[in-house]
């Protein structure tokens, strides 16, 4: 498992941790001139649970990789936030503002990969 893999994982698992849903990788590395090699796709059911994933992600992929996001954009309102690791962006979306975006269908060129929901 590379870095930027390993990264995605780490993602995940924060994620997972605050019980972000319908969870999806979209590996974009097969795509040419992309912003990044891959997004990691997730939602909350409030404003308050987008926040506390986007929290939990931050201190868990600082705690794991000593990485931390170069810019975080959008908890103000906290519908969708993206943090940028440079290599990985991470969505999170509250769920009609994700149904509305559909990003997996808008890079439906992407490996895209589902992760089970824990519950």
């Amino acid at each position: 498992m590379n870095d930027t893999e390993n990264l995605v994982q780490k993602i995940v698992e924060g994620i997972q941790e605050k019980k972000g849903k319908n969870i999806v990788v979209a590996d974009l590395t097969s795509i040419h001139d992309t912003i990044c090699k891959y997004f990691v796709i997730c939602q909350g059911n409030s404003p308050s649970q987008v926040n506390s994933i986007v929290d939990e992600v931050w201190d868990y992929v600082r705690e794991h990789e000593g990485s931390k996001p170069t810019a975080i954009d959008g908890q103000a309102n906290a519908q969708w936030v993206a943090m940028d690791y440079s290599d990985v962006i991470v969505h999170v979306f509250l769920p009609e503002v994700r149904e509305f975006y559909n990003l997996e269908h808008l890079w439906a060129d992407a490996k895209l990969e589902k992760i089970a929901d824990l519950d």
